[in-house]
Parts: C-alpha cells; sequence; structure tokens
C-alpha cells in the first residue's frame, strides 16, 4: 500500500513538472523507474487515481494533470444507439461522451465529466469522459428477466441503459424467465463487468392486464400510493367547514357559478361566474375566476405538504392519475363539487368592452357551484344557442368575453397553436379499442381564457407591489424564454423547404411567428409546421427570474389556477396570502431561495410527467396497431432521413417508418436540405408533407416501433 502510493507520488510529481502534454504508461513507467513485473499493477494504479479524480485520462490511453476549467458536472443523456451527451446549464454547449466513456454512470445521471482537448479544425462538439457519478436517477430498472441455471438477467425495457444486470440465484425472488421485474443495482464498480442486481418485485408476464403501464410506472419512478403517514394525515382534515372560517371570508355562496371539466374529471379545482356591468356608465363584465384554496389545508412543512413538493405535478397516464395530493383533498374537500360549500381563492375582474382589466381583487371566498358541466354540454348550448341549458345567459356571456379575449390576444401577438391530440379509449381489461381526435372547441377555449387571464391579473398584482427602488417581492413565475437563435436557423430552413418560407430579415418576435401561424390556417402542412415551430422553442418553466412569457407575448404570468394538481400553484397561493397583509420586503427576499427550490424542482418533474404521459399513450398506440397488422391507412410524411420516410396516420395520429430497402423501385438520394428522397431513374421525390397511403407490416411493443408499406 505504501508502495502504491510511493509510486503515485511519482506519477503526479512527473506530470505536474509537464503540466500541457500527457504520457503513455510505458512511457510514464520507464521514467519513474516501474520494473516490467510491476506493470500491470502500475496500470491498474493509474486507472484507480484516474477513478479518484487524482489524475486525467485523455484519448488514446494518455494520461495527464486534471486542469480545473476541463471538469464540467451536467446530466447524461443516452440515445438508444449507445452514445450521449452531457447537459450542462442552458446555453451551454452540450458534451459528447461516447459508450466506451460513460463508465458505469445511466441515463440521466448526475455526472462529473472530463474534457478532452477540442480540436481547432473538427468542428464537432466537446467531447469527454466520465469520471464521477454525483447522483443516480434513478432506483428502480424495468425489464423482461431470462434464467439460467445459476443466475439470471434483466434486460431493460428502456434502450437507453445499455447494460443488462446480471441477477445471482439468491437475488431472484422467484421470478420466472419471461417474466416483467423491477430491478436494483447492488453492485457495480467496474465498466468492463456487468452490473449486478436485485429483483425487487415481479409485475408479471408482458400480456397480463395492466402490466405494460405498470412497467411504465416503475420504469419512470413514480409513486403508485401514498404512503399510511400521508393518508392518516389527511384523512384527519375534518369535511365540515367551521362557521368561523366562513365568517371571515367573502360569502359568494349565493353567486351563480359553475365548473367546465372534462367528462372522465374527478378534481374540479375551478369555477368560474359572470356578470354584465351596465351601471354608472361601466360597460362590460364582471369575471370572476374561483380557484379551490388547498393552501388552507395544506399547510407548509407538514407530511402532506412535503409529499406534496417531492410528486409536484399530477400525472395523467392512459389508463390512471398518479395524483399530487391524496384523494381525500383532491377529489372530496378542495374538489369544487357542485351543492357543496367550498373555501376558494377567487381572483374578481372587472373587464370592459374590449377586453382589459380595469379593476380587479384578489380575495379569499366561499362558494357553491351550481352546476358540474362538461365541455361538451357547454359546447352544444353554445352551437345551438339553446336556451332550455342551465345558466345559458351566463354561457352565452362567458362565450361572448372569451372570444373578446382571444381577439386581443392574438392581436398582441399571442401564440395559438391548434395541435391536434388524440384520446386511446380503453376495454375494462386496459386494451386499447379506439383512439379518437380530442377537438378544441370553442368551450376549451373559453376557460383557458378565463384562466390565462386571472394568472396574468395575479401576477401583475405582484409587480405592482414594487416598492421605491422598483424591487419586487419574490415570486414564483411561469416564464417561457426567447427561442434559440441556432433552431429558429433550422426552422426557417425547414419551412423553406415546404414552399412556405418566413422572412429571414426579420427578427424573430411572437407577433412574427403569430402572423405567420395565421397565414398557415387551412394549409395541409399546418400542423406539421406548427408542432416544429413548437420544438424550435424553450421550454416554458418556473422561474423567481421575471423574463416574461414568449409565446403568450405576456411580460407578467404565473400559475394560479391548479393547486390541487401543480405545486407551484399551491405556493403562489400562500405567497399571495403573505402579501396581502402588512410584510417586511427584506425578510421575504430573504426567502427567494425557498422559491428557488421549488422552480427547479417543478420544472423537472414536470419534464417528467409529461415524457410519462407522452409514453403511456405511445405505448398503447402500438398496442392497437398490432391488432390491425395488414390495414391500410391515408398518412402524411412525418420525417425524411437518410434510412427511410417516417408518416403518419392522418386519423388516429400513429407514426411509422418506412425503411428505404422497401422502397424497392428505384435507388433513392435523401436531400437533406429540402426533407425528401428521390429517386435516381424514375424522378419519383417523398417529401416532408406529402399525402401518402401506408400499409402496417410490422408491430414491436416492447420497443414500441411500426413499420409501414407504401400502400
Amino acid at each position: 500500500m505504501a508502495k502504491d502510493k510511493s509510486i503515485l507520488g511519482k506519477v503526479k510529481r512527473l506530470l505536474a513538472s509537464q503540466p500541457n502534454r500527457t504520457f503513455k504508461p510505458k512511457e510514464m513507467a520507464r521514467t519513474i523507474g516501474v520494473s516490467k513485473a510491476g506493470y500491470l499493477r502500475f496500470t491498474n494504479l493509474l486507472k484507480k487515481a484516474v477513478q479518484e479524480g487524482q489524475i486525467a485520462k485523455h484519448k488514446g490511453n494518455n494520461f495527464g494533470m486534471i486542469k480545473k476549467a476541463a471538469l464540467i458536472e451536467g446530466e447524461l443523456h443516452v440515445k438508444t444507439q449507445g452514445y450521449g451527451f452531457l447537459i450542462t446549464e442552458e446555453g451551454s454547449e452540450d458534451v459528447f461522451i461516447s459508450q466506451k466513456n460513460m463508465g458505469i454512470a445511466l441515463h440521466k445521471d448526475i455526472v462529473k465529466v472530463q474534457l478532452y482537448a477540442k480540436s481547432q479544425s473538427s468542428g464537432r462538439s466537446r467531447e469527454g469522459r466520465v469520471i464521477e457519478i454525483i447522483k443516480r436517477s434513478r432506483s428502480n430498472i424495468v425489464g423482461t428477466y431470462t434464467k439460467s441455471k445459476n443466475y439470471g438477467f434483466v434486460v431493460p425495457d428502456n434502450m437507453k441503459i445499455t447494460r443488462d444486470l446480471f441477477i445471482p440465484s439468491k437475488a431472484q425472488k422467484k421470478a420466472k424467465s419471461g417474466q416483467k421485474v423491477v430491478a436494483q443495482i447492488v453492485f457495480w464498480e467496474d465498466e468492463r463487468t456487468n452490473p449486478e442486481g436485485e429483483i425487487m418485485e415481479v409485475l408479471g408476464f408482458p400480456d397480463d392486464p395492466g402490466v405494460d403501464v405498470i412497467s411504465l410506472v416503475k420504469d419512470f419512478d413514480l409513486p403508485t400510493d401514498f404512503p399510511a403517514a400521508i393518508e392518516n394525515e389527511a384523512a384527519k382534515i375534518p369535511e365540515t367547514i367551521p362557521n368561523g372560517e366562513i365568517k371571515r371570508r367573502l360569502d359568494l355562496r349565493k353567486e351563480v357559478c359553475f365548473t367546465i371539466d372534462p367528462v372522465d374529471a374527478k378534481d374540479f379545482d375551478d369555477a368560474i361566474s359572470i356578470k354584465k356591468l351596465g351601471l354608472a356608465g361601466r360597460k362590460g363584465y364582471e369575471l370572476s375566476v374561483h380557484i379551490a384554496d388547498v393552501s388552507h389545508f395544506v399547510q407548509p412543512k407538514t407530511k402532506l405538504d412535503k409529499e406534496a413538493f417531492s410528486r409536484a405535478t399530477s400525472i395523467y397516464l392512459v389508463d390512471r392519475v398518479i395524483p399530487m395530493l391524496p384523494e381525500k383533498i383532491s377529489n372530496k374537500i378542495c374538489s369544487l363539487r357542485p351543492h357543496e360549500d367550498r373555501l376558494t381563492f377567487s381572483c374578481i375582474m372587472e373587464i370592459n368592452k374590449s377586453g382589459e382589466v380595469v379593476k380587479y381583487r384578489i380575495e379569499e371566498t366561499v362558494i357553491n357551484s351550481k352546476r358540474r358541466f362538461t365541455y361538451e354540454e357547454v359546447q352544444s348550448a353554445i352551437d345551438k344557442s339553446d336556451k332550455s341549458v342551465d345558466f345559458y345567459p351566463e354561457i352565452k356571456m362567458m362565450h361572448e368575453l372569451s372570444k373578446t379575449l382571444t381577439k386581443k390576444r392574438a392581436k398582441k401577438g399571442s401564440l395559438d397553436f391548434n395541435i391536434p391530440e388524440v384520446r386511446v379509449e380503453l376495454d375494462a381489461k386496459g386494451e386499447p379499442i379506439a383512439i379518437n381526435k380530442r377537438e378544441r372547441a370553442d368551450s376549451n377555449r373559453l376557460v383557458e381564457e378565463f384562466m390565462l387571464l386571472a394568472n396574468q391579473t395575479v401576477t401583475e398584482y405582484v409587480v405592482g407591489m414594487a416598492d421605491r427602488e422598483k424591487r419586487t417581492p419574490p415570486f414564483i413565475y411561469r416564464i417561457h424564454d426567447e427561442p434559440d437563435q441556432t433552431k429558429i436557423e433550422d426552422f426557417r430552413k425547414f419551412v423553406k423547404a415546404l414552399g412556405y418560407p418566413l422572412d429571414p430579415n426579420k427578427k424573430i418576435t411572437t407577433k412574427i411567428f403569430g402572423e405567420y401561424l395565421k397565414s398557415l390556417t387551412d394549409k395541409p402542412e399546418q400542423g406539421l409546421i406548427e408542432g416544429l415551430m413548437l420544438r424550435s422553442m424553450m421550454k416554458a418553466k418556473y422561474s423567481t427570474d421575471n423574463v416574461g412569457h414568449f409565446g403568450l407575448a405576456f411580460k407578467n404570468y404565473t400559475h394560479f389556477t391548479s393547486p390541487i394538481r401543480r405545486y407551484p400553484d399551491l405556493e403562489v397561493h400562500r405567497t399571495l396570502k403573505k402579501y396581502k397583509k402588512p410584510f417586511d420586503f427584506q425578510f421575504y427576499q430573504n426567502q427567494k431561495s425557498h422559491l428557488d427550490t421549488i422552480s427547479k424542482k417543478s420544472s423537472e418533474q414536470e419534464l417528467v410527467a409529461l415524457e410519462a404521459e407522452r409514453e403511456s399513450i405511445k405505448l398503447k398506440k402500438v398496442e392497437y396497431m398490432q391488432r390491425h397488422l395488414g390495414e391500410e391507412f391515408d398518412a402524411v410524411i412525418s420525417g425524411v432521413v437518410a434510412f427511410g420516410i417516417f408518416a403518419e396516420i392522418t386519423d388516429i395520429l400513429v407514426e411509422g417508418l418506412i425503411h428505404i430497402s422497401d422502397l424497392d423501385d428505384d435507388y433513392y438520394s435523401h436531400d437533406e436540405k429540402k426533407y425528401q428522397l428521390i429517386g435516381e431513374r424514375n424522378n419519383r421525390t417523398y417529401r416532408l408533407g406529402d399525402p401518402i397511403k401506408v400499409k402496417v407490416v410490422r408491430v414491436d411493443v416492447a420497443e414500441r416501433v411500426i413499420d409501414f408499406l407504401l400502400a
């Protein structure tokens, strides 16, 4: 041991003497006097020193000094091909990590990477190797178990986890070959070996009912139940409202208000009411947006609050909801169910004929919803002008006001995407029986407009509290930064190739984007272009730094309207209540780090939720197509790459690949700039956005892959 320490000391002194160069192991061994017999031990010593971060290993098995500037931390994003990229703070260049340089890191681990020197001539991105795992991204790995006589393996479902887990016989938990299992890594120190794991749970065979979605839930490390301590704390919350609480609030129980939600909704966190104003020269509306007062029931630092913060958001999978709060709160005492008194936090706005908020107040209230409407019921009343529908005069006023607000937003440049979505219909066993497009009707827009206005108004209230030094008290904003210029240039090239060029001389603003979207109305490529425009923008997130919301063209915006399912909204309610009382500015300024933590955590969990929701829908789409092998569908080309064309079925938005090897009538070359394949002999082209007919020829549920042929 002492000898190893002495040799390592010599290595460090040698490297320090020439800090700008690297050495091969044999060169170092000769220089510091390592014998041939001790060379293998010497190379193992070097490897250990690299793992411990004492020296640096570079390309070509060269070793050198670690320079502080050459180390960087970030999140490892692995591609299905095996290589990956280190994602650092926004705006920084990603670092390429080859598979051999990943060490024992897994997809989405937080890692420390040693950077290699960047070639000035190659033009390629920076490259590096993982030298330390700072934080594992997951505790669970879901996969298929394969058993042999004395041991077994788990092959991960997630193709971005490129190593199978070795399972000793004592850690198999009676799993059978072919079953889906949840495993955990218990030992892995050497990248040259497979990680050793232990089976924690057997989920069942892939075709067993419900195993597909529960596998996905476990793969994303999502919670399945609330701990008993959380349920017990929720159970102790009384369902009746004390008279004293009602008396201290603005009592709006006699007001006509109602909820409008999807037909299958169970948690109703917003209700709306409206009156027409016409007295004393005031013409317009009084619109009230009443939000469930979750902050009254979920107090800071309680077990309930800590669990809600950990989850940060409810997750809406294809067949289930994973709620942020227990059912007692989300579906009962906080849900604005009809004909039941409920505590709310209300934004009451006086709006003129032009859609401007001229006066408002934010009050703790108590309401009694008079009706639970579905979007379909409200839309039917609007379409038919059906005066027999409950509260039709209010619905009519709301529709009129929402159209005014939509026009006002559009005029200011607010983007209004109309990207189609689908709903997968499942039978009692959880098997997909239909895929239906979701139509965005006026009833949906009506609720959206009112929520947008309430979110904007409460933010204006906080921004308006700035002191003489123009310091605004800390707050959680919903922000959307300006697009990255590289992505915008890629978008310009894309739409130019489609024949819908975007003026290259104009600086991209929300208004420019809005006018461009309007010009695409009813064009066959509208949905395709809208989708790409959305992907070319930054992702919206939560932050205490108010940079505005690019997509909505709002200077001030937050999330106030969904505290049952979003933790930032819950914290916004708490913050607003604090600011409605006299407060010490400096005291709350010192609390900013608390809001920063919530913003970061909530933004991260939102991305996890979105990915899980999309994967669950994709899973059921693939299962659905398994029943339609051999059938033909109308489709549109949604992507063109060197190895083929992607096509999306028009009616059900299911995407598959036509491999270039199956385009056997000619030899096709890929025109990358024009997003098309061109036949060399017949000059036939397959261009992005072209309508085609496809036949389903292969479906792989495990890999979630669908292959088409041209029909």
